[in-house]
């Protein structure tokens, strides 16, 4: 039992980090930045920007890789998109609100 959680908890790190790595990275020599701009908009350059959607697909090799038939490698895969996700949004920087300035009408 143990081992298996040691696969998910590896398998849900290595998706995290590779989607974080392809949807914000800049890579060495500006690397991704590149490729994120040769892809463009079209289907690739959505997935590039949608860290969930990208998620679920940097998560199914690796579910392919450590699990051993095809109902572990659809659990696997959408567990560690969702442990992905959780880690995202946990070590994300707050997203800034715009504040709202109300002039004082007794001045």
């Amino acid at each position: 039992m143990a081992a298996e959680f040691y696969w998910l908890l590896l398998g849900s790190l290595t998706v995290w980090r590779l989607t974080h790595l392809f949807n914000a990275e800049d890579g060495p020599g500006d690397l991704l930045v590149k490729l994120r701009r040769f892809v463009g908009n079209g289907f690739w350059g959505g997935l590039l920007d949608c860290f969930y959607c990208l998620s679920i697909w940097v998560a199914v090799p690796v579910a392919i890789y450590i699990s051993e038939n095809w109902l572990q490698r659809i659990v696997l895969c959408l567990a560690m998109s969702g442990a992905a996700c959780l880690l995202e949004r946990a070590t994300a920087a707050p997203e800034a609100h715009p504040v709202a300035y109300k002039e004082d009408p007794e001045e």
